[in-house]
């Protein structure tokens, strides 16, 4: 939903479960990322990513069910709104949008699809996959890592033009708008027992070893935090797959 100015007032637009799958995505990504290349660390890498695709699902669904700026109906447009909101956006005259802009809606709609091809192809390729399905998982990656970087980039630059902070807001849930565009409840209660969730699947990842069928490898605890176990002949990295 657009207006052409921000208003003074102090409004709800972000419910709470949407707040808490944006951040808990983005530490996600971030932790699978900088674990990706330590064979030690390879049961968080796992943990993170299968945590990555519930998040995924949740966000789908709620994306249908939720509040209304939560709604893909009320951010998804075509290419010409895209089109003509960069436009304005370059020229210093962004149009301001109470929930997510056109521009803001392609990153999220890029990152849940690109998501989901990540944990798929590191499924593959973990489960007894070739080569070359490892190398399609990592450029998967890289693609991620650049669709992030450019909407962090856009957030900063349409938070600049906009007298905006939109981190804030995704922080708070608040932004500045019209009294009649606010949302009524935060909904506090599934956002919570969306974190509870993620965290009993991690409590349960911790106390399992995760078993690797390409050769009987085991990721495991070992007292203080996931190793890799010393049972195993290859790695994540290692074996025949890198000759």
């Amino acid at each position: 939903m657009g207006t052409d100015h921000v208003g003074t007032t102090k409004i709800l637009v972000w419910d709470a479960p949407t707040r808490v799958f944006h951040w808990l995505l983005a530490l996600c990504f971030a932790g699978a990322y900088i674990t990706s290349e330590s064979d030690r660390l390879m049961g968080v890498h796992l943990t993170l990513g299968y945590t990555m695709v519930g998040l995924v699902a949740f966000r789908v669904v709620w994306g249908v069910i939720g509040t209304r700026y939560a709604r893909f109906t009320s951010f998804i447009r075509g290419p010409e709104a895209v089109a003509k909101y960069t436009s304005d956006l370059l020229s210093f005259k962004p149009k301001t949008t109470v929930g997510h802009n056109p521009l803001g809606a392609v990153s999220i709609v890029l990152m849940l699809l690109t998501t989901l091809a990540i944990v798929y192809t590191g499924w593959v390729y973990f489960n007894g996959g070739t080569h070359s399905v490892k190398e399609i998982h990592e450029g998967v990656a890289g693609f991620m890592l650049v669709v992030v970087g450019v909407h962090v980039a856009g957030v900063i630059y349409a938070s600049m033009t906009q007298g905006e902070n939109l981190v804030g807001s995704m922080v708070s849930g608040y932004k500045h708008g019209l009294p009649k565009d606010k949302i009524r409840w935060s909904w506090w209660p599934l956002a919570l027992l969306l974190l509870c969730c993620v965290l009993g699947f991690w409590y349960l990842q911790w106390q399992s070893p995760v078993v690797n069928t390409r050769g009987g490898n085991i990721y495991q605890n070992e007292g203080n935090g996931y190793g890799y176990s010393k049972h195993s002949n290859r790695g994540w990295r290692g074996g025949d797959d890198d000759d």
